[in-house]
């Protein structure tokens, strides 16, 4: 076809931001809000990856990945789900060694051994407590003794000050019996990490107040003939005069310890420890981090490579990117990998390749194994074998591209960061004169960081129309710099003619939905807000904390008047916006009384304001069923309040009837079974609120 006869573009039609139709419905966001739970190698080089599944009411399940002749398949039985609950936020769930894995159960949080093999169902390994007292996390094989060492949690005499240890496991015993300690007496402990003779132990701990990227030690004890530590060395952490958190220890086959540190530079390198000196030496120094902050346990940030006994594969964040490197360790030499993705995680060692989980802003959370050269020094083949959206490149024309930007705080002469997504759809446009609303989202986890990835929530909207020093940042400021930054941002994009100043709605989850609220609280910047499992009262949190935090609110806050005037919940006159909250009603680290709690005090009020409170939920939602929902209803939310137009939902119960007529079963004066409209909301902001 001559280029004279080729068809003319497709004229877009013109609309209201936030009206466009669009194929990524909120079906498709929660069917693919798999996420993972971590990844492992057997001797034999087989994948095995922990996915968590919305549309089974997030159970998490074990699979075995395929090869060229053999499909991925699951090994965890029906009636199981993988996950611990260890200090809340869990990871580290399970672990393979030859054809054996053992896991955490969620139910009974009891530790199961099971075969890679044959079909034989798990053998439970720990006693039954009646009662999900007693978790266990971050376990290692000790081949020495034929034992487990892991991480357990005891919470049977107090669940608000759990005992933690380091306790060892027989494997060769039929009898059910409780683990031997081996390392007691400090608050936390994580990465038990034994070396290849099974005579040495690495493991980090650390004490209240601190959390584990405040300080934390690093720690060497040798191990008896009958299996127990009798010497112990403070490798890192034990100088008070070197501020420092190591973590995530790993021995070489040599018998080397190497281990990520802070020390010094102020950014997480990675370090190797001498023996025969008692000296750490840094082995390779770059204002970058080489690991995160360790809410979960299990984090594997690099990794030895199997047939380069001298080459660490390691992945380390940059300016707001994510790079895959090698680190020489015989010449301190860091060589950069070139892959598709911007965002990485875990690595993990296979045979003659590395798995590295990661993503992009065209590639949603994926597994992908990637071949080096014989030097291990170029990638000669990139190939995804796991994706927690596989279908998502059928929408890649409605992708929207985010853009990074830096914008001015109220700190003279400092930045912050974001990234901004256009709104973006192949047939649709609207009117020049018209500038888009702005949804901005706070990130969750006062240490962690916005990522320039593919998220299809995120996507569901557009197509409708770091170091120490950031770490410290927040402290004795929560509530403070967090929500200066937020409306600094949404300013900024103001200034720049990029958003309506007069539409402009936040969003966040946990940490972020504090921000949420306090944004709408102590400002004026922001016509609406949608706040999930976030927190109301500073003063309630703290009382109600677990353990591995309940020092944590006290270096963000301060005093208790602090607790008081940035607490959202004592300042209910000052909103003046419609709000809708969500939260899961077996959240363990934000009480759901925190969501009634405000819920009640705006309704008093008599601000617009709706709730829905979801059964079987914990601190974030994992249920395909609540995810789309919630999704759904804040489309709903935010729509009627920053424009006039019908919502674009569709195969949607809000979708099919007026917002106006939704039916609600009440099961108590806020609880509700998965639907709840609070109120009709008014058609824009300002307008007098209509009760149902």
């Amino acid at each position: 076809m001559s280029a004279s006869s080729a068809p003319p573009p497709q004229q877009k039609l013109t609309a209201p931001y936030g009206s466009w139709s669009s194929p990524i419905t909120s079906d498709i966001v929660s069917g693919a809000g798999k996420t993972l739970g971590g990844t492992a190698v057997d001797c034999l080089g087989h994948l095995f990856w922990l996915e968590s599944r919305p549309t089974e009411s997030g159970r998490s399940v074990i699979v075995r990945g395929g090869s060229d002749e053999d499909e991925a398949s699951d090994i965890t039985p029906i009636d199981f789900s993988v996950r611990t609950v260890a200090q809340d936020y869990g990871g580290g769930d399970f672990s393979v060694s030859g054809d054996t894995v053992i896991f955490s159960n969620y139910k009974d949080q009891r530790l199961y051994k099971q075969s890679t093999r044959s079909p034989s169902p798990p053998v439970a390994l720990t006693p039954d407590y009646d009662e999900p007292l007693v978790c266990y996390a971050d376990g290692v094989f000790d081949k020495r003794f034929n034992r487990y060492v892991t991480i357990r949690e005891d919470r049977r005499e107090s669940s608000k000050n759990s005992v933690a240890t380091i306790v060892a496991l027989e494997l060769n015993d039929e009898t059910i019996r409780d683990p031997k300690v081996l390392v007691g007496g400090n608050d936390f402990y994580a990465f038990p990490r034994l070396d290849h003779e099974g005579k040495r132990m690495a493991w980090i701990e650390w004490s209240h107040p601190n959390m584990p990227w405040d300080r934390s030690q690093l720690w060497v004890g040798y191990i008896s003939e009958n299996g127990d530590v009798y010497k112990r060395v403070c490798v890192a952490g034990g100088d008070p005069t070197i501020i420092e958190s190591p973590t995530e220890p790993k021995w070489s086959y040599e018998g080397e310890l190497f281990f990520v540190t802070d020390r010094n530079l102020g950014f997480w390198n990675i370090h190797k420890w001498v023996e025969s000196d008692k000296k750490v030496l840094p082995l390779y120094s770059l204002e970058a981090e080489f690991t995160r902050p360790s809410w979960v346990f299990g984090i594997n940030s690099y990794e030895i490579i199997n047939d380069h006994k001298n080459l660490i594969a390691c992945s380390y964040r940059h300016k707001g990117k994510s790079h895959l490197g090698i680190l020489d360790t015989n010449r301190n030499t860091l060589s950069v990998l070139q892959t598709p993705f911007t965002d990485l995680r875990n690595i993990t060692c296979g045979l003659h390749c590395l798995y590295i989980e990661g993503a992009s802003a065209i590639h949603p959370l994926s597994i992908a194994k990637v071949t080096l050269d014989e030097q291990a020094l170029k990638v000669v083949d990139f190939k995804i074998v796991w994706s927690s959206s596989p279908t998502s490149s059928n929408y890649k024309s409605y992708f929207s591209t985010p853009e990074f930007i830096e914008f001015p705080t109220q700190v003279s002469g400092e930045k912050a960061y974001a990234y901004y997504y256009p709104p973006t759809n192949p047939k649709y446009q609207a009117n020049q004169e018209e500038k888009p609303p702005l949804l901005l989202q706070t990130h969750g986890g006062p240490t962690d960081e916005a990522h320039g990835i593919l998220n299809l929530n995120i996507q569901f909207w557009t197509s409708r129309g770091y170091g120490r020093k950031f770490r410290e940042r927040l402290l004795k400021q929560w509530g403070i710099v967090d929500v200066n930054d937020s409306c600094s941002c949404a300013q900024f994009l103001v200034d720049n003619g990029k958003v309506d100043g007069e539409r402009l709605c936040i969003t966040g989850e946990s940490a972020g939905g504090y921000t949420t609220l306090a944004t709408l609280a102590f400002k004026n910047t922001f016509k609406a807000g949608s706040s999930l499992y976030g927190i109301a009262d500073l003063k309630s949190l703290k009382e109600e904390i677990p353990k591995f935090e309940s020092y944590y609110i006290d270096n963000l806050v301060g005093s208790e008047k602090d607790f008081f005037e940035r607490s959202p919940i004592n300042y209910v006159d000052q909103f003046s916006c419609p709000i809708i909250l969500f939260q899961g009603l077996e959240d363990k680290v934000v009480s759901p009384e925190q969501a009634k709690k405000i819920y009640k005090a705006l309704k008093s009020k008599g601000l617009p304001v709706a709730l829905v409170e979801y059964e079987g939920e914990q601190h974030g939602f994992r249920m395909a069923e609540n995810i789309k929902f919630t999704l759904e209803q804040q489309m709903v939310f935010f729509s009627r309040l920053v424009g006039h137009f019908k919502v674009p939902l569709v195969n949607s119960v809000v979708g099919r009837i007026p917002f106006e007529t939704v039916l609600v079963k009440h099961t108590d004066e806020y609880t509700f079974d998965n639907l709840v409209i609070l109120y009709e909301l008014p058609v824009a902001a300002g307008q007098p609120q209509k009760p149902v």
